[in-house]
């Protein structure tokens, strides 16, 4: 019983760090571009989430950047946290910040689940491992009210219709 409890311990203890998972990048969700899986990254590719990061090489963010102090807004942290995903977190070869907003920046980094998460009996697995379900919460920080620009109003349902990207059932 001891041995448990301290075997117990130590998963509490080391769950906090295995749950630090690198960020793979949109490369590193091919599979979901299957036609099984909806082509869901084609539908990202046709959304400003996939545009995002350029955006911070257009005249008009170089002078909301210089408003704001910031010399380059595809550089700066404060820029990327909304126009990228990872902000410069832990990543793997196969992310790559100018993608724009990706996959993980709704559904979190992916080095963990990756591997899992694909079939329904690994459900509970991959949220374990680091797998999130988007909603109106996650899009609320870039969304919402905006330090550095005015942000355009935001309807999330509005937003979901155009940005959804269910799997196909069957």
């Amino acid at each position: 019983m001891k041995k448990l409890l301290y075997l117990l311990f130590a998963v509490v203890i080391a769950l906090p760090l295995a749950a630090q998972n690198k960020y793979v990048g949109v490369k590193g969700c091919a599979c979901h571009n299957m036609p099984k899986q909806g082509k869901q990254v084609d539908v990202w590719k046709k959304s400003d989430h996939a545009k995002a990061f350029e955006t911070l090489k257009s005249d008009k963010a170089a002078e909301i950047a210089k408003k704001n102090g910031i010399a380059s807004a595809a550089e700066a942290k404060q820029c990327l946290e909304c126009h990228s995903t990872g902000a410069g977190d832990p990543a793997e070869k196969t992310f790559a910040a100018a993608d724009g907003v990706q996959c993980e920046a709704c559904h979190g980094a992916a080095s963990g689940y990756k591997a899992i998460h694909n079939k329904p009996e690994n459900k509970e697995k991959a949220v374990a491992a680091g797998l999130l379900k988007a909603d109106e919460k996650t899009c609320k920080p870039c969304h919402g009210a905006n330090k550095m620009h005015d942000a355009k109003p935001f309807d999330y349902k509005k937003a979901w219709e155009q940005i959804k990207h269910p799997a196909p059932k069957g």
